[in-house]
């Protein structure tokens, strides 16, 4: 039996990965009663059980001590029914901007701040975290990019990428993007806004493509831009990081940053053990 523990932040999209989950065959139970839990594990794991694979979710909720989980947990371990714990995260500004949306109060500040209330939880989720199988931060990802590495996890039985890799082109007259962690300015290369019959096409053209990588400065870029990133992406996975959203920022963010990104990802592409997206922020604003 496949047995796996889905829990995480509220608002991470806990709720989103059972029904994912449920829609690829697994039976599906949400918040049993923290007493509750070793019994339902020994009933389905009897050798005459029609089930085979099995999604349990927990989550913290101010009637509940997530420390009484927690050690349910351990003692299934130590009895011998095994388990997979998939964790559900997103940064703090995205969750308030959920929250905002959604008009919910955090289960444990429903009369407070939510930033209170997410600053508990995170404290308190902070060794099952540590002790997860899978952490799948959803701040940059879509239902989409979600179901498809639940898929690979769960279904496919794929590798699972710790690490997942945005490159994201942006124009700076646009706005700096909040969530990068590495930001590099490409406006040091001729801009092809000023050549008439270029202007209105972006980097995914190959004429625009062709024009900005003939100049061996675009080349010695890239080529130094990835040898950073291959040998930033072990270290950060070291330290436990979860996502690596890395900025090509030209002026309007059509044209030269498009260009490096779309490079970019083709040469990491297939390299290592992290997943990888693009993703043009500025593509249809203009240059």
């Amino acid at each position: 039996m496949r047995f796996v523990v889905v829990t995480g932040m509220s608002g991470g999209g806990k709720r989103t990965a059972l029904k994912m989950l449920e829609d690829a065959g697994f039976y599906c139970v949400d918040n049993l009663p923290v007493p509750l839990i070793e019994k339902f594990v020994e009933l389905i794991a009897t050798p005459n059980s029609e089930i085979n694979k099995v999604a349990l979710g927990l989550d913290v909720r101010a009637d509940q001590p997530f420390e009484e989980v927690w050690k349910t947990l351990e003692n299934l371990k130590k009895n011998g029914y095994l388990y997979e714990i998939l964790f559900m995260d997103a940064s703090e500004q995205v969750l308030l901007k959920r929250y905002k949306e959604s008009r919910r109060m955090h289960p444990l500040s429903p009369e407070g701040r939510v930033e209170d209330g997410i600053h508990k939880e995170r404290d308190i989720l902070k060794t099952v975290k540590e002790h997860a199988d899978y952490v799948l931060d959803t701040s940059n990802v879509l239902t989409r990019e979600l179901k498809e590495e639940i898929d690979r996890i769960f279904v496919m039985n794929e590798e699972y990428n710790s690490l997942m890799v945005t490159i994201l082109s942006f124009g700076f007259k646009n706005g700096m993007p909040a969530d990068a962690d590495l930001v590099f300015d490409v406006r040091f290369l001729p801009n092809p806004y000023y050549i008439d019959e270029l202007k209105h096409q972006t980097g995914n053209d190959p004429a625009i493509q062709e024009y900005v990588m003939s100049f061996p400065e675009a080349e010695e870029f890239l080529q130094k831009l990835e040898d950073m990133i291959l040998f930033l992406i072990p270290n950060y996975v070291k330290e436990g990081k979860y996502q690596l959203v890395i900025g090509i920022g030209c002026t309007g963010g059509k044209h030269r940053s498009v260009t490096l990104a779309n490079e970019l990802y083709k040469r990491m592409k297939n390299q290592g053990n992290y997943g990888l997206k693009i993703y043009h922020r500025d593509v249809k604003q203009g240059a």
